[in-house]
């Protein structure tokens, strides 16, 4: 048995260029991508799985069986891939509506844990007592801008506990 040379060059193809378009910033494009590289390794599923055979009803030929569970497979991944794609284009529809755009924008946390890190390698960056004092203070008043200080409890609040 060997596979046809064809399909694998277009099923490795397409899963090239699936991941191409799936690294984009780009909702669309990285569905576009998504949807590739499905159909791609599909094709690769179904070329790896043998050579095509008699329909697997028994009794009707004397030849060969095709294996069904490969088919079973790709066709349960056509139908992921189709809710996948749905909601990805949900998404890139509410994305365009709040935005204007469907680009992935950056996570600026990531950004600044990245940058204090790039200065803790160069040696430029604070010492760890005095990360850790940012740190508390960074949460004393998120804590106290969300709960409001004790000056601005609701009236009648005054005997009860927190929680």
């Amino acid at each position: 048995m060997s596979p046809n040379l064809t399909l694998v060059l277009v099923a490795s193809t397409l899963i090239g260029t699936g991941t191409y378009l799936f690294l984009s910033r780009s909702l669309v494009r990285a569905l576009m991508g998504f949807l590739l590289m499905g159909n791609g390794i599909n094709l690769l599923y179904i070329v790896a799985s043998g050579p095509a055979g008699a329909p697997p009803i028994v009794g009707e030929s004397t030849e060969d069986m095709a294996d069904p569970v490969p088919q079973a497979l790709v066709l349960t991944a056509i139908v992921i891939t189709l809710a996948m794609t749905a909601f990805v284009l949900a998404l890139a529809h509410r994305g365009r509506q709040l935005s204007g755009v469907d680009l992935v924008s950056d996570d600026t946390e990531s950004a600044r844990i990245h940058a204090r890190a790039e200065a803790d390698d160069l040696g430029r960056g604070p010492t760890p007592r005095e990360t850790a004092e940012q740190i508390a203070a960074e949460g004393e008043r998120t804590e106290s801008r969300h709960h409001g200080s004790p000056s601005e409890a609701p009236p009648g609040s005054e005997g009860r506990a927190e929680p």
